[in-house]
């Protein structure tokens, strides 16, 4: 049995994907400790995953709230802020993950691609790890926009200057977080690097993000693996709650994700274009509404609303989702084969958004739209049966991908072999 660390952003979508990887790890009699600052312990429902608190002088208990009021509205100077936030976290890990993993005996680390702090400090130890992308790929590779950038895929001219010049602008606006890892890096002896791209395991790299769902790519590294949904074993213990629908009219479900889901001018409007439509919308609002804006959309068209709903069973039911173009809820989307409208507002979202467009599975649409034009893409959506056709490779593609307990198979090889693990080497 060894003891693994898991180091990822205090984020709900990126931990609850990374325990999903670390039970199927238990279930092979491994031993996982989440690392962070002490209010992500909260993030995390199995108390056979322990939690190791730290950076309490830096982040004490409460501080998580900022960063995460930064992250539900990054426009103008927050996003800056939301930066700085970030370059913060990562120096504080690269300051106490030392001791921690010294003190804690790890045998190996699960570094979030989002967080370059855990591979950072296991090379500096020599302890071996493994990259996971939660969200969109960081992998770069000339002539493919960056993961967080809205642009369509192309391979003219102009496209590939745009792609570049974006490039530019980000890693001018990430110089910040781009200092701090060059630093630690400086200190800890190992070789330059500024970015988080440069911070990836040599080992294996783990996405949730399937080849059927992402640009064309030509370069990514030989222990690449798109294993698909981090998601548990499903069990029938929690039966899904059953929502009443009435099968002559179609069912749109729409959910914003937790940063996103206090949105209650969108959900109005998304609730409005739907009764336009006579169609049946169950809003999921992730606690992001208060109990009064919930009441009020049944009056602009909502059927149901609740804070949280179960995903999958939900889509099953659906014609139709809304979602903000989070990586899990597109992923949850196209096993259901259920078509998608996308409204992206921030980070990856935008380039999930291009992904889903580019594969024919569903539409885009700007936050800012209005219902006429909401109810227009969510009629083509509901009326056109080519969407639900083109997910079908794609369906194929996630059943045979392997999942959480695959990724469990490539983190437990890597770890213990301390060697590259090629997909066909995955036993």
């Amino acid at each position: 049995m060894s003891h693994y660390a898991v180091v990822a952003p205090p984020l709900y979508s990126h931990v609850r994907a990374l325990q999903a990887l670390a039970q199927a790890l238990i279930a092979r009699g491994h031993r996982i400790t989440f690392i962070q600052q002490a209010d992500a312990a909260g993030l995390l429902n199995d108390p056979r995953i322990a939690f190791h608190p730290v950076g309490a002088a830096s982040h004490p208990p409460g501080s998580l709230a900022h960063t995460l009021r930064l992250a539900a509205n990054p426009a103008g100077l927050a996003i800056l802020r939301l930066i700085k936030d970030m370059a913060a976290s990562t120096d504080m890990l690269c300051r106490t993950l030392p001791t921690a993993f010294n003190q804690l005996a790890i045998d190996g680390v699960i570094a979030d691609q989002m967080e370059p702090a855990g591979g950072l400090v296991a090379e500096a130890l020599g302890l071996p790890f493994v990259s996971v992308a939660c969200a969109l790929p960081l992998n770069r590779e000339p002539g493919l926009p960056l993961p967080v950038m809205p642009f369509d895929y192309a391979t003219d001219e102009r496209a590939l200057t745009l792609y570049a010049s974006s490039q530019k602008v980000y890693d001018w606006m990430m110089r910040g977080h781009g200092r701090v890892i060059a630093r630690h890096a400086r200190t800890f002896g190992l070789p330059p690097r500024h970015g988080l791209h440069e911070c990836l395991s040599p080992l294996a790299q783990i996405s949730q993000t399937l080849p059927a769902l992402d640009f064309p790519r030509q370069a990514l590294p030989p222990g690449f693996h798109a294993v698909g949904p981090l998601r548990p074993p499903a069990t029938a213990a929690h039966p899904a709650e059953a929502w009443p629908v009435d099968p002559a009219r179609p069912l749109v479900y729409a959910s914003l994700g937790t940063l996103q889901g206090h949105r209650y001018g969108l959900f109005r409007t998304l609730a409005r274009a739907c009764r336009s439509l006579d169609a049946q919308l169950l809003v999921a609002h992730c606690g992001g509404l208060t109990p009064a804006q919930a009441e009020s959309l049944y009056a602009c068209g909502a059927t149901h609303v609740t804070d949280f709903a179960d995903q999958p069973a939900v889509l099953r039911q659906a014609q139709a989702v809304i979602t903000h173009g989070g990586l899990n809820t597109v992923m949850d989307a196209v096993s259901s084969g259920t078509p998608i409208l996308v409204i992206p507002i921030a980070f990856d979202q935008p380039g999930v958004a291009a992904r889903v467009v580019y594969q024919g599975i569903g539409r885009r649409v700007s936050r800012f739209a209005c219902r006429r034009t909401l109810a227009d893409n969510l009629y083509r959506l509901l009326e056109d049966p080519g969407y639900r056709q083109q997910m079908a490779p794609l369906r194929v593609q996630i059943r045979q991908a392997g999942g959480a307990v695959r990724a469990a198979a490539i983190v437990e090889q890597a770890l213990y072999a301390r060697r590259p693990v090629l997909a066909e080497a995955v036993t």
